[in-house]
């Protein structure tokens, strides 16, 4: 195989945008660029990571496949870039982290892995709890960060935060639903349909707020805290789901297909960030912890910058 580093950072552009246009705009690069580096890299794996149709792409199965093993190889060339100018620590050191349910895996898990990687002779301890209580841990001395949903925090002057990641809402549904055809789908074509409600951090109340927003009732068939779960009953026909593109994956564990649609319309967004007691003395284990994070964050937003 003969594929770029180039290659793999358009690929992931495309994968999170959905579109060619969209990760051309987000690279700051023309269309063409994207388009003939994704036709080579398909020729040079030998599979279609892609589905074309009208509104965009589809990531396929094997496309999902190796999404995690491009972000992956991109991690770890950014890895090998900072033990060469010298930024791998061989110190030891202390990290509480804390984390929110819906961004445990989906966010700090590769987070994680590489600052171990990083900074191998850290003690790390972490805690999974609701934002409220991670706050409180926070304001009280008990965490150094927190890696979660910040669209929600409530106590702003006590806390610092940086955001990491801003995900969308959108349209989860079951292959052939009649609106996975639909050219625009609004709030209101879904009011009816039966929801499949994930009840972590604040995905359960924007859901109801945008529904009250037409004068609609939620019609909750399933409320669940597990995102596979969710997975499963989308695709399996129990009904639909309004969640962030941030957790979207293409299959659920049984295989079956889930399809992801635009909603119309001003739908909120969820943003994803690291949030530390404002003016706090954090210790280097902690700063390294940042500064890991940052440079993740300007790989995924400029990426033509790494094959340099």
């Amino acid at each position: 195989m003969a594929f770029t580093i180039r290659q793999l950072q358009f690929f992931i552009a495309v994968a999170e945008q959905g579109t060619v246009s969209g990760a051309a705009q987000n690279l700051s690069i023309s269309q063409s660029s994207v388009t003939e580096a994704i036709k080579e890299l398909e020729g040079d794996l030998g599979v279609e990571l892609f589905e074309r149709h009208p509104r965009g792409l589809n990531i396929t199965h094997k496309g999902h496949q190796f999404l995690r093993h491009a972000t992956k190889i991109l991690a770890d060339v950014s890895d090998a870039r900072r033990a060469f100018f010298g930024e791998q620590a061989a110190a030891g050191g202390r990290l509480q982290l804390g984390v929110t349910s819906l961004v445990a895996g989906y966010v700090l898990s590769d987070l994680l892995a590489r600052y171990r990687r990083a900074y191998p002779g850290v003690e790390i301890s972490a805690i999974e709890d609701n934002g409220d209580y991670l706050e409180h841990l926070l304001i009280g001395g008990k965490l150094d960060i927190a890696v979660m949903v910040t669209s929600n925090l409530r106590d702003r002057t006590a806390l610092q935060s940086e955001i990491l990641e801003v995900s969308a809402y959108r349209l989860w549904l079951p292959l052939g639903h009649p609106l996975a055809g639909a050219d625009i789908i609004g709030i209101g074509d879904i009011a009816s349909e039966p929801l499949i409600m994930l009840t972590v951090d604040e995905i359960e109340e924007n859901t109801g707020k945008l529904l009250a927003a037409i004068g609609a009732k939620p019609h909750v068939a399933f409320r669940t805290r597990s995102v596979e779960a969710v997975r499963s009953l989308v695709a399996t026909g129990a009904g639909v789901a309004l969640l962030p593109d941030l957790v979207y994956r293409p299959w659920s564990l049984e295989g079956d297909r889930i399809e992801s649609r635009d909603i119309s319309g001003s739908l909120p967004v969820v943003q994803v960030g690291m949030v530390w007691r404002r003016g706090s003395g954090l210790p280097q284990a902690a700063r390294d912890f940042i500064g890991l994070a940052q440079s993740q964050r300007m790989v995924r937003q400029r990426p033509e910058k790494i094959g340099r």
